[in-house]
């Protein structure tokens, strides 16, 4: 058990990148942000979610900005937050929360860093950050590796969800590892950049890593009002 370092003092709201649930809570958006926390929470019945993978078929469907943006309503929903930015290739999540990269997940699995000091605070209350750290030379051999396992055994003692930002399905093999270790996958598709044929093999690759895929989220979709963005497989 530890417990994540504390500031004395909140640090200010200064987001980079758009947290709508943050800057238009009362939002369209926010509120399918949270339909999604909701249809997340109802759809897991036999096991409690403690962790959960967000990704995509391909770069540039804003898995992170969804990642983040999930964080979030979950945190204000009372729950106890972390988000970690396995994406150890192309990290964003310090930019969007504007933290400190020098410390984070791969500092972590080589044991140059404690858990508990990689891990930052937001100005949100009940939401915490691992950012990726320095990009190492193996990120996928450090996600497969027990140090991994024994990461997330130790954090799921520590937080009531740990949302896990990795790179897309395709390129790399990184989100089919942490899939395989994750309670549950969603899956990021821009209806703009993703071709069927993508989306199609990301879930193929899914399947064969034997991870539990509980939805997919539909970004620049134009559906009517009546329909929600979140939908099962």
């Amino acid at each position: 058990m530890f417990h994540s370092k504390k500031s004395k003092k909140k640090k200010p709201l200064k987001l980079e990148r758009n947290l709508v649930t943050i800057s238009d809570s009362k939002s369209i958006i926010s509120e399918q942000f949270r339909t999604i926390r909701t249809n997340i929470t109802f759809s897991v019945t036999d096991e409690e979610l403690k962790t959960l993978l967000v990704t995509s078929s391909i770069p540039g469907e804003g898995k992170s900005t969804n990642a983040a943006n999930i964080g979030v309503v979950f945190a204000q929903e009372g729950k106890k937050v972390l988000i970690v930015d396995a994406d150890m290739r192309r990290p964003t999540l310090h930019h969007t929360f504007r933290l400190s990269n020098t410390d984070g997940l791969s500092n972590v699995l080589i044991r140059k860093q404690t858990v508990q000091k990689a891990i930052q605070e937001t100005a949100i209350v009940g939401l915490y950050i691992m950012t990726s750290g320095p990009l190492p030379p193996n990120p996928s051999e450090l996600l497969a590796s027990k140090t991994m396992e024994a990461f997330i055994k130790v954090v799921e003692q520590e937080y009531d969800l740990i949302i896990f930002d990795s790179p897309p399905l395709l390129p790399v093999t990184d989100a089919q590892i942490l899939s395989h270790k994750c309670n549950g996958t969603l899956l990021i598709v821009d209806m703009n950049i993703a071709k069927k044929a993508d989306v199609i093999k990301a879930k193929v690759s899914l399947t064969n890593s034997q991870a539990k895929i509980m939805g997919v989220v539909l970004n620049n979709s134009a559906l009517p009002r009546d329909h929600y963005h979140y939908q099962y497989q």
